[in-house]
């Protein structure tokens, strides 16, 4: 399996970042996408509890589907992932409940993707909480390299998927990982009540 090298960096101002990618050299790969995933287990929840998961996503312009697996949820190689492109979003999910998958959340997003040189760098907005932004590259000091050319402090970096949500809500990763479904509308009352100061 392929390992992700990739941090997030929370809270960040797109129009300023997209004006930084530019002086960098960055260029636009895809515009900002709305994009579409489904997270799957097997009934018993034997992924969970390997912090691993199934995943199908239409980007938007493609469609994945990806096994991956947490090792280190909080490193920047924390994430293995076996990824292969895909023809349909709604055969992929056929396929999954197939073979005894069970759908755990549907999950929007959307995304913006620049290169700059050998990194990948996503414009990130999730609903109900602030824009950020994903780094990815084929090694830790490749995406250190490219943090610091955009101004980050790699200091504030987070590399687990639901510290997005914790960073601005009072919740746990066992929370965010059984969400249903997380949607562009207004942030439901029973999250809201949970946000931080």
């Amino acid at each position: 399996m392929q390992v992700e090298v990739e941090a997030r960096f929370l809270g960040q101002d797109h129009p300023a970042l997209r004006s930084l990618l530019l002086d960098a050299g960055g260029v636009c790969h895809a515009p900002m996408r709305l994009m579409r995933r489904k997270v799957y287990d097997f009934p018993d929840r034997s992924l969970d509890m390997r912090e691993a998961w199934v995943r199908v996503r239409d980007e938007g312009g493609q469609v994945t589907m990806s096994y991956k697996q947490q090792d280190d949820p909080r490193s920047v190689r924390g994430t293995r992932e076996v990824c292969v492109t895909v023809d349909s979003f709604e055969k992929a999910d056929q396929l999954l409940r197939a073979v005894g998958l069970v759908q755990k959340v549907y999950h929007e997003t959307k995304r913006e993707t620049w290169h700059v040189g050998d990194v990948q760098v996503e414009l990130e907005e999730w609903p109900w909480v602030r824009p950020y932004i994903e780094i990815e590259g084929p090694d830790e000091t490749a995406v250190r390299r490219a943090a610091k050319i955009l101004g980050l402090d790699w200091s504030q970096a987070v590399f687990g998927s639901t510290d997005v949500y914790r960073a601005e809500y009072d919740v746990t990763d066992h929370e965010v990982n059984h969400w249903k479904e997380i949607l562009f509308c207004p942030v439901p009352a029973w999250l809201a009540a949970k946000r931080l100061p």
